[in-house]
């Protein structure tokens, strides 16, 4: 995973596909591993990016290629994160709301609609726009220093 020199940020730029969000998430948990992180904000932050760099997968690049940059500044307080790409735009210009999904009737298994849900709740500061063609979303994640 490339850094910058001064060893604040790591960014990597990912193929939007599937096996490349997997193989990322275990480059970036290995970095944030190297950098100190520990283990339960790991956690938080692969549950995050998981959620956000399949969403991309699934919904902006919907079958088609396209790349995703992802950039994560750790500091004492939290790790801030940016990820951009280039595929189809959100609904609307804006972020789905994150409601929990409905209960389903007893014995029944849950069937997803927890992405959203999941991300609003684990992170701050979350902000979406759309600039020239590009999908722009950041984040926030508290480590356990803050």
């Amino acid at each position: 995973m490339p850094d910058d020199p001064d060893g604040a940020d790591l960014t990597l730029v990912i193929p939007g596909d599937a096996l490349a969000v997997r193989q990322a998430l275990q480059a970036m948990v290995a970095a944030l591993t190297s950098r100190g992180l520990p283990p339960d904000d790991r956690g938080t932050a692969e549950i995050v990016l998981a959620e956000v760099l399949n969403n991309i997968v699934e919904h902006a690049y919907a079958g088609r290629q396209g790349v995703i940059q992802v950039t994560i500044r750790l500091d004492a307080a939290a790790l801030e994160c940016r990820v951009v790409d280039d595929g189809q735009p959100m609904p609307g210009d804006a972020m789905p709301p994150g409601d929990p999904p409905p209960v389903p009737p007893e014995g029944d298994p849950a069937e997803g609609g927890f992405g959203w849900f999941l991300i609003r709740s684990l992170s701050q500061d979350l902000t979406y726009r759309r600039t020239d063609g590009r999908n722009l979303l950041s984040f926030r994640l508290a480590t356990s220093a803050a």
